[in-house]
């Protein structure tokens, strides 16, 4: 296997063949496998002998052939498509096919002339400090970051995280921390929360913020899509402690994900099979927080996975009620089916999974708050509901919808792409970190 790096793309080079039945990565076993591959992608290739050519950015997935008659380029593939396939074939896991290439992404903490960046440890949790180089007369601002990724994929290393948090570092003059959190599957609910809320507390210490000159008063806990779900959770719990509370100033959300309840919530329908985020993609990495066991993806998928007994719950993410009229789209809500399979997980119905299962009493005391929701995302309506829950009880929210707006889109702001969406995210969110922090 090959790699080549030219402007944040990837070129891997897998020379793909079978002996008794099993797939290796070596050119000179049989060319049985190959063929095979090559028909499951096109049914229409035939046998030479060929490698299979994959060219990635981490959310991108494009492949061709290469023989030593004529090269053949194949249809474009999602990577929802590709995984599927390498998992049916026995290559790997379904996972596995993204965490490889999300890790030849990852970046090193290079400083530049405006910003220290450091790798270090808080409570043996990985973080990524960004501090401003420059002299400041009064002690900083401080914001706290926790990536995306659906419990099993990502890291503050990735190129875009590094990006936008290096931004915001020299942007705001403030010290930015980017969180990692142990990864499922083999790390499972709710280690990722309690590891995000161990780095969140380490950092809050008096001792920790005047070492690094942090102003106790203006602190941002920040996070996209899970991470936003893992900076909601801590907040909650933190905004009810004596001694945090009056060390969070506000908390940024960017297309949050806040619930596991009910899987067919107008835009779960509306986006089933994307923009970049399918649903099935999304269950089924989502459950791996919570099992390896097949049956969970089942079961989510048919909206019948919560147990007998979990239907008060549903009180909280009724989007019939907290959705406003112009994202309902005449759609009618009905209560999902409750224990049809025969699969059960106590996380189901755990707010420090699902953030908007907390009661009305426990989200008054919130921080200040900013929620970006996007219109083209499976998980939109959770942030729009928590806007309209947030409001309901007093909590101060600034709300952006963006209408042309895709899950993800933070991860485009590198190269190859600079995607002007994913600029205008990263904007957005930064400009009110400026005004209100």
């Amino acid at each position: 296997m090959t790699q080549v790096c030219r402007s944040g793309w990837r070129l891997l080079l897998f020379h793909v063949a079978a002996g008794a039945g099993e797939a290796k990565i070596n050119r000179s076993e049989s060319r049985a496998l190959a063929h095979r591959l090559r028909r499951l992608i096109n049914p229409k290739i035939g046998r030479q002998d060929c490698s299979l050519l994959i060219l990635f950015h981490p959310y991108s997935f494009y492949s061709l052939t290469v023989s030593e008659e004529l090269p053949c380029f194949l249809p474009v593939c999602g990577l929802d498509n590709q995984a599927t396939l390498f998992e049916n074939i026995g290559l790997m896991r379904y996972e596995e096919l993204f965490s490889m290439l999300l890790e030849l992404d990852y970046t090193q903490p290079i400083s530049d002339e405006n910003i220290t960046v450091t790798d270090t440890t808080f409570s043996d949790i990985p973080v990524r400090l960004y501090f401003p180089k420059g002299e400041s007369e009064s002690p900083r601002r401080a914001v706290i970051f926790v990536h995306g990724g659906n419990f099993a994929l990502g890291s503050y290393k990735l190129t875009s995280y590094d990006m936008l948090n290096r931004w915001t570092a020299n942007k705001l003059d403030a010290v930015v921390v980017g969180v990692d959190y142990r990864l499922a599957p083999k790390y499972q609910f709710p280690v990722a929360l309690e590891d995000v809320f161990a780095a969140v507390k380490f950092f809050l210490q008096d001792k920790i913020l005047t070492k690094y000159g942090v102003d106790p008063t203006r602190i941002c806990v920040s996070g996209d899509s899970c991470g936003a779900s893992f900076a909601t959770r801590v907040i909650q719990l933190m905004k009810n402690n004596p001694e945090f509370k009056i060390k969070i100033k506000a908390q940024a959300l960017v297309y949050p994900q806040l619930r596991t309840l009910d899987l067919y919530t107008p835009s779960f329908r509306e986006n089933e099979h994307g923009p970049l985020l399918s649903r099935d993609m999304a269950l089924k990495i989502g459950c791996l927080y919570l099992t390896t066991d097949e049956v969970c993806f089942r079961a989510l998928k048919a909206n019948q996975h919560m147990p007998q007994g979990s239907r008060h719950l549903f009180k909280f993410v009724n989007w019939s009620i907290f959705l406003p009229e112009k994202y309902r789209k005449n759609q009618v809500y009905t209560e999902p089916i409750l224990g049809r399979f025969d699969f059960s997980h106590p996380g189901l119905m755990d707010d420090r999974l699902s953030s908007l299962l907390v009661n009305d009493t426990l989200l008054q005391n919130l921080p200040l708050t900013y929620i970006l929701t996007c219109q083209h995302d499976a998980v939109r309506d959770d942030g729009l509901m928590y806007v309209t829950r947030l409001r309901k009880v007093g909590v101060e929210v600034a709300h952006n919808h963006i209408e042309d707006g895709i899950h993800a889109a933070i991860s485009y702001l590198g190269p190859p792409f600079y995607l002007h969406l994913g600029i205008r995210i990263r904007d957005k969110y930064i400009s009110w970190l400026d005004e209100n922090l």
